[in-house]
C-alpha cells in the first residue's frame, strides 16, 4: 500500500478549502439570478445543489453506520443528526485531517515495516478516510457540477449579455471536475495495490481526456436544449435508463443493503449520462467503445441538423464558435482517451470481491487483510 504523504495533505486542505468556496459561488450565483428576476436559474442552481447534498449525505452516514457497527448508538446518533443538516462532508474531513497530520508528520518510514506495525494502520485510515471524501466528490462532480456547468453554458448560448459570476461558476465547475477527477484516480491507485501509482503525465492525459469529451457532450446536450427542451429532456432520460439497465446487467455489489445498491445504480446511471466508468474493474474496451461511438454519432447529428436546418434561435456566428469548439474538443478528447489507454492506464486489473463494503479497520497479515469500499466503486 502507498503513503500517505505531505502532498497528499496539502491537497486535501486545499480540497477542503476549495469546497467551502464552491458552497459561497452556488449561493452567489443563484442569488445574483434571483435579483435579475431569474427565478428559474436560482431554483435550478440550487436544486442541483440540494440534490447533490442529499445524496452524499445518504452515502456517507450509510458508511458510517457500517464501519461503526456494534460502537456506540449515541455516537451514531449524533452522527446522523450532522448529516441530517447537510454538514456530513465535514466529520470526514475532521478525519482525514486527523489521520493524515498523523500519517504525513509524525510517522516514522521503515521499509521493514509489517501489516501489524501502527504506523501502517494510521497510513491506512489516512487513506481510507481520504478515499471516502474522493467518492462523495466524484458523486457531487456529477449530481452537482456537470448539471450547473451545463445550465450555465446553456445560458451564456441563449441570453447576449453575460456577467462575470457566470464566468466565475463556470470556471469553478471547470476546477471541480479536474480535481475530483485527480484525486479521485490518485485514491484508487493508493487503495488499491493492484494498481499503478499515477503519475504526472497519467494525470494530465487522464484529466484532458475527461474534461474535453464532457466539454463536447455538454455543448452538445446544450445546443439540442436550445432547439428543444422536450428534446432534451427525452434524451437525458433515455440515456439515464440506458446506464442504469446496463448497471443492473453488470450486477454491482458496491454496498451491503438492497436499498442503497438501487440508489447507487441510480446515481451511476446518471454519472454515465456524462461520461464513461467501469463499474467491475473489468477489460471494458467494447464497451467504451460503443459508448464514445454512440456520443459521436449524436454529436455530430445534432451539428448537421444545426448546419442544414439553420435555426433562427442561435446567431450563425455563435453555432460557428460552439461547433468548432464541440468538434475539436471531441476530436482531443478522444485522442487523450487512446493514448492514456493504450500507455497509461494500469495493465492489472482489480479481483472480483466476495465482500464489497467493509472497510479494513484493524491491521493483520495481508492475504486476510479485508477490502475496503473502493474496491467495488467505479474502477476506470
Amino acid at each position: 500500500m502507498m503513503k500517505f504523504t505531505k502532498q497528499n495533505f496539502f491537497f486535501l486542505v486545499g480540497g477542503m478549502i476549495i469546497y467551502v468556496v464552491d458552497i459561497g459561488v452556488d449561493f452567489w450565483v443563484a442569488s445574483r439570478y434571483f435579483c435579475q428576476g431569474q427565478y428559474s436559474w436560482s431554483i435550478l442552481i440550487l436544486c442541483f445543489r440540494g440534490l447533490s447534498s442529499l445524496i452524499t449525505q445518504i452515502f456517507s452516514y450509510e458508511w458510517f453506520k457500517n464501519d461503526w457497527e456494534g460502537t456506540d448508538t449515541g455516537k451514531l446518533k449524533l452522527v446522523f443528526l450532522v448529516h441530517l443538516f447537510q454538514c456530513g462532508i465535514f466529520i470526514r474531513y475532521w478525519f482525514a485531517l486527523k489521520y493524515g497530520c498523523q500519517a504525513a508528520f509524525k510517522q516514522t518510514s521503515s521499509r521493514d515495516a509489517s501489516e501489524a506495525d501502527p504506523s501502517i494502520f494510521i497510513q491506512k485510515q489516512a487513506i481510507d478516510a481520504v478515499t471516502d471524501i474522493n467518492m462523495l466528490r466524484v458523486f457531487k462532480t456529477f449530481l452537482k457540477i456537470i448539471p450547473q456547468l451545463f445550465l450555465q453554458i446553456y445560458i451564456l448560448m441563449e441570453h447576449d449579455k453575460t456577467h462575470f459570476y457566470q464566468y466565475a461558476a463556470i470556471i469553478m465547475s471547470f476546477c471541480g471536475i479536474s480535481l475530483s477527477m485527480v484525486d479521485y484516480q490518485v485514491s484508487l491507485r493508493k487503495s488499491l495495490p493492484e494498481k499503478d501509482e499515477f503519475r504526472v503525465l497519467s494525470k494530465f492525459m487522464y484529466v484532458f481526456y475527461k474534461l474535453l469529451t464532457i466539454t463536447s457532450w455538454i455543448l452538445s446536450i446544450s445546443l439540442i436544449t436550445l432547439l428543444s427542451v422536450r428534446i432534451s429532456v427525452i434524451l437525458l432520460i433515455f440515456l439515464w435508463i440506458c446506464g442504469f439497465t446496463w448497471t443492473l446487467k453488470q450486477h454491482t455489489t458496491f454496498c451491503k443493503s438492497a436499498k442503497m445498491e438501487y440508489l447507487y445504480r441510480t446515481v451511476v446511471g446518471i454519472i454515465l449520462i456524462f461520461s464513461f466508468f467501469n463499474i467491475k474493474g473489468r477489460r471494458t474496451k467494447v464497451c467504451i467503445s460503443i459508448y464514445y461511438a454512440t456520443h459521436t454519432v449524436v454529436t455530430l447529428s445534432i451539428l448537421f441538423v444545426y448546419m442544414f436546418w439553420k435555426p433562427s434561435i442561435i446567431e450563425e456566428i455563435c453555432f460557428t464558435i460552439v461547433g468548432i469548439l464541440t468538434i475539436l474538443s471531441l476530436v482531443l478528447g478522444i485522442i487523450f482517451l487512446v493514448v492514456y489507454y493504450s500507455h497509461l492506464h494500469p495493465t492489472t486489473y482489480c479481483r472480483p470481491q466476495a465482500c464489497s463494503d467493509e472497510v479494513d479497520r484493524v491491521a493483520g497479515q495481508k492475504d486476510s487483510m479485508k477490502t475496503g469500499r473502493f474496491q467495488n466503486f467505479l474502477m476506470q
